[in-house]
């Protein structure tokens, strides 16, 4: 089988391709695919290997299987690939520390005030107190609240553990739009919810699921952290009820549009006196974890070819 990764730049050049050159008769690798050269970088490539590249309807027929370099497959028309019979395969469970941790890490500095102190520092406030510290705003103790976490899959479920040892107590929330799942819904929790994070996929479903209204009824300062998809909260009505003191604090490391070139409301957000992190989407890049996505991929193309052989 030939295959082709379109976006190997979005692995790192720390990365050894080596068991994807195994698993393949032939790999072609592209730093990058432009949307314009999508078609000759793909040339008669029986595999598709794309982590960030849109694949569309159109360059689907004849090929052999869709390889995502990611848990999501948003950039990828699976109902396309669906009705073509090509199957599509993701990565999951591969960066499960490295997304937890990060998780954990965005909670603690909200928690802590961290970006207001830290620009309280820079303009000198600590230097000149009158006093031996700063208290000008006040922390959050995690012991005894409640975390509420949207996605109860593994990464839901690794965070959720981390909880234990901060002494909160963890609600997961149905899935959205599913039927007969008898976990509480979102709109069930968010008046209790202290800290509220996110790990699910990007779904019509799930696309703005803390919006507008959902503000108006969440509990009042609470801290929400989306290491998931850019989209599934409302980032424009999620800064504007940081600004107005509904939230307690807001840490996203996903955007809708990513690299933001046009920039972001939140981006701007930065320079204010907010109780606000943005990280550029690195929950994940671990060196651990980004060679783990090549290794699954690798055992997906070995499964692809075990099915067609069989």
């Amino acid at each position: 089988m030939k295959a082709v990764l379109l976006d190997a730049d979005t692995l790192g050049s720390d990365i050894d391709l080596t068991p994807l050159r195994a698993a393949v008769d032939e790999l072609r690798v592209f730093a990058g695919t432009p949307p314009d050269e999508l078609e000759t970088h793909l040339g008669d490539a029986d595999l598709i290997i794309t982590n960030k590249v849109m694949i569309p309807a159109a360059v689907m027929a004849g090929r052999r299987g869709i390889f995502a370099l990611a848990t999501g497959t948003d950039n990828i028309d699976t109902a396309a690939a669906q009705r073509l019979g090509v199957p599509v395969f993701n990565v999951t469970n591969y960066g499960t520390t490295s997304v937890a941790q990060h998780t954990w890490m965005l909670i603690l500095a909200l928690a802590a005030r961290l970006p207001r102190y830290q620009k309280d520092l820079a303009a000198g406030a600590w230097q000149r107190s009158a006093g031996f510290c700063l208290m000008d705003h006040p922390t959050t103790d995690l012991q005894n609240k409640t975390l509420v976490i949207v996605g109860q899959g593994t990464l839901g479920n690794a965070v959720a553990r981390l909880a234990a040892a901060f002494g909160m107590e963890v609600r997961f929330t149905a899935r959205p739009g599913s039927s007969g799942d008898t976990r509480p819904a979102l709109d069930t929790l968010l008046p209790v919810a202290d800290v509220l994070s996110f790990h699910c996929p990007l779904t019509p479903q799930t696309r703005h699921l803390l919006n507008e209204d959902r503000f108006d009824r969440i509990k009042p300062g609470c801290l929400v952290v989306n290491c998931a998809r850019g989209g599934i909260i409302d980032e424009h009505a999620a800064l504007a009820a940081l600004v107005e003191g509904r939230l307690g604090g807001l840490a996203v490391d996903v955007l809708p549009e990513e690299p933001p070139r046009q920039g972001h409301p939140l981006l701007d957000g930065l320079h204010r006196d907010l109780n606000l992190i943005v990280t550029p989407h690195n929950a994940w890049i671990s060196p651990t974890a980004r060679q783990a996505i090549v290794n699954i991929t690798a055992d997906n193309i070995a499964q692809l070819r075990a099915q067609t052989s069989s």
